[in-house]
């Protein structure tokens, strides 16, 4: 008898071990490569290149926290590139129509930018719980039609938007940090806010958890799902805006790249695909990983082609992690 309870007890450690391992991994990964760059190349540490890092990743961090809801649910959202196109052009048309400086009403651009993207998540969703297409060709279709609306609006145009309040979030610095970094902080906060505090956020996490046990607890999940990929509409749009203020440009080609940043850092930072494990810390560290990881190979000169191979690698080993194949017997 004594046996079994400490083979038990031996058991539960094990597990224990295991679960810490895949919530503290991708920390420690942070950690071990921030070492590993600042020990061959003095400078990675320096308050200018977390500052040129932390500029490159906000716009994918806000497009990432949004994948993250959606992605909590157990579906997926390939559409961020189409909208975040849309979004920017869109801001930026109404931008410079409403007096092209935010001294004047055109100020009104920034919740309208966040109106369209919400519009765009709203009907991606309906797309796919009402004609019960499966997220991932409901969303990547959605993305298709998106970056073609933008290229309409556009005619392959570039939009340039000159007003210095708008561009301060580039040019002015607080502790040596634009204010853009700021901006993203704030939102990630609101999007912890939504993720742990509301109703909607843990309706999230009850329908990624077991779809069938959220039904039978009287749980609306095709609302919750349209609620989900309209929330992350909004992240997509203030994504889209941090860019346009990034580079003082809207296009077409706004949105390119942010599909394979987004939906990498969410998984490398510990956001379970099949839904209910992870969070937006969890996409926080992702989007850090990613980003130290392009900036270091800069730093220490080696290809981009290298960068990719290190995260794909760094994907296939953050979903071994993470995944207990013994309970799957069929990937989605």
């Amino acid at each position: 008898m004594a046996t079994i309870q400490t083979a038990d007890k031996a058991g539960t450690w094990v597990g224990i071990g295991r679960e810490t391992l895949v919530k503290w991994a991708p920390l420690l990964v942070l950690i071990v490569l921030c070492g590993f760059f600042a020990a061959i190349e003095p400078r990675f540490l320096s308050t200018r290149n977390f500052a040129r890092i932390l500029i490159a990743a906000s716009p994918a961090l806000m497009v990432a926290t949004g994948v993250t809801f959606v992605i909590i649910m157990g579906s997926i959202d390939l559409s961020m590139e189409g909208t975040v196109s849309v979004c920017a052009v869109s801001f930026a048309f109404c931008f410079l129509w409403l007096g092209g400086t935010l001294a004047s009403w055109a100020w009104l651009a920034l919740p309208f930018a966040m109106l369209v993207g919400a519009a765009l998540g709203f009907v991606n969703g309906l797309i796919h719980v009402k004609l019960k297409i499966p997220s991932f060709m409901a969303s990547l279709a959605m993305g298709f039609v998106g970056t073609g609306l933008a290229m309409v609006m556009t005619g392959g145009d570039r939009i340039r938007i000159e007003d210095e309040l708008f561009r301060s979030l580039l040019t002015e610095r607080v502790l040596g940090f634009p204010l853009m970094v700021y901006v993203a902080g704030v939102f990630l906060l609101i999007a912890w806010f939504i993720q742990t505090r509301t109703t909607l956020g843990r309706n999230f996490y009850a329908v990624g958890g077991g779809e069938d046990l959220a039904i039978a607890s009287g749980l609306n999940v095709s609302r919750v799902r349209v609620l989900g990929y309209t929330v992350a509409g909004v992240f997509f749009a203030v994504g889209a805006l941090l860019a346009v203020g990034r580079i003082g440009i809207a296009e077409t080609a706004t949105g390119n790249d942010f599909m394979f940043l987004s939906v990498t850092a969410v998984v490398v930072g510990g956001t379970a695909l099949w839904g209910g494990i992870g969070g937006v810390w969890n996409t926080l560290v992702g989007v850090l990983i990613v980003f130290v990881i392009g900036n270091g190979m800069v730093v220490i000169g080696l290809p981009g082609y290298v960068q990719d191979g290190v995260l794909g690698i760094l994907v296939i080993l953050a979903v071994i992690l993470s995944t207990d194949r013994k309970s799957i017997s069929f990937v989605k």
